[in-house]
C-alpha cells in the first residue's frame, strides 16, 4: 500500500458532467464514496474539483457554453451552488464534513494570502474536514486566471506539501500518441516529471473545459517542486483510487526529481504573472 498521508485528487469537468452541461451525480457519488473510505484509513484528501460552469448552464437553461466572460462568471457562480450542494449532500451519507475553498491568482501570487490559504487549508485537514477546490471563476478575468484546473491542483499541492497528486481524466493516462487515434498508442506507465519529451505526446484539450493532457504535465511539473508526485489516471475506473491506495499500478506515474525546492522558492516559482516597475533617474540615464 501506498504509504502517503495527503493527496490532491483533480476531478474534471467530463467526468462529472453530462457532456458540459449539468452535473452526473451517480458519478460523482461513486468517487465521493471512495474518497470517504481513504478519508477512513487516515488519508488526508483536498479536492480539486471543475464542473461549476456546467453546472450553471443548465440551471440557467442555456443550451451552449457563452464565449463572454461576464456570462461564463455568471454561470459559473449559479453553478457553484449546486457543485458544492451536490458534494456536501454525497459526503454526508459518509459522515464527512466539507469545506468550500474558492481560490484566484491573486492568492497565490500575494505571499500572506499564500500563507493564509495555506494555513486555512491545514488546519481543515487537521480538523477532519475534506475541503472543495474551485477557482473562483466568477471574479477571475483572462489575465488573472490560472488557466485551469489542472494548474490549480498542482498549486494546491505545493500549498499542503501533499505527497501525491492524481489527475483524473478521461484516458488512462499519457500514451505514446491519442489512442483514440491510434490503435498503436502504448500506455506510458512512468517517466519524470518535467520530462521535455512527454509534452510530444500530449493531445488537445477534451472540449468540456480549459485543460488537456499538456495542462496535466504542466500540473505534474509545479506539484514535482514539493516533492509530490503525479498519477494521471482514468476517472471511467469505479475504483481508480481505491486500487492506487493498494498500491496497484494505475495509469501514469510522473516522478520527482531528486532536487526539490523550499516552501519559499517553490511559490516565487509559481509566479506566472508577473508585474512591477522599473525607474531610471536621470543619473543612471547618463551613465
Amino acid at each position: 500500500m501506498i504509504k502517503t498521508q495527503r493527496w490532491v485528487i483533480k476531478i474534471g469537468s467530463a467526468l462529472i458532467t453530462d457532456n458540459g452541461c449539468g452535473l452526473k451525480h451517480n458519478i460523482l457519488d461513486s468517487w465521493v464514496n471512495q474518497i470517504s473510505i481513504l478519508s477512513d484509513r487516515g488519508i488526508e484528501i483536498v479536492i480539486v474539483s471543475s464542473g461549476a460552469v456546467a453546472e450553471g448552464l443548465t440551471r440557467l437553461g442555456w443550451k451552449n457554453r457563452p464565449n463572454v466572460v461576464y456570462k461564463l462568471q455568471a454561470a459559473a457562480a449559479v453553478g457553484q451552488m449546486g457543485l458544492i450542494q451536490a458534494y456536501e449532500v454525497c459526503f454526508q451519507k459518509y459522515n464527512k464534513h466539507t469545506a468550500q475553498v474558492l481560490l484566484t491568482h491573486d492568492d497565490i501570487a500575494n505571499r500572506t494570502r499564500y500563507l493564509n490559504a495555506r494555513t486555512s487549508l491545514n488546519t481543515l485537514l487537521e480538523l477532519g474536514v475534506i475541503p472543495i477546490v474551485n477557482e473562483n471563476d466568477t471574479v477571475a478575468t483572462d489575465e488573472i486566471r490560472f488557466g485551469d484546473n489542472d494548474t490549480l491542483a498542482g498549486l494546491v499541492a505545493n500549498l499542503i506539501d501533499a505527497e501525491l497528486l492524481i489527475i483524473l481524466t478521461d484516458q488512462d493516462g499519457l500514451y505514446t500518441s491519442d489512442p483514440r487515434e491510434n490503435e498503436s498508442a502504448k500506455l506510458i506507465e512512468q517517466a519524470e516529471a518535467g520530462d521535455k519529451k512527454l509534452m510530444d505526446y500530449a493531445g488537445d484539450s477534451s472540449g468540456h473545459g480549459r485543460g488537456g493532457m499538456r495542462t496535466k504535465l504542466k500540473a505534474a511539473s509545479i506539484a514535482a517542486r514539493s516533492n509530490t508526485e503525479t498519477i494521471i489516471a482514468s476517472g471511467n475506473n469505479k475504483s481508480t483510487l481505491l486500487e492506487i491506495a493498494d498500491g496497484n499500478s494505475v495509469g501514469t506515474l510522473l516522478t520527482t526529481p531528486k532536487k526539490t525546492l523550499s516552501s519559499r522558492k517553490q511559490w516565487l516559482a509559481n509566479q506566472s504573472h508577473l508585474k512591477g516597475t522599473f525607474t531610471l533617474d536621470c543619473g543612471a540615464v547618463d551613465a
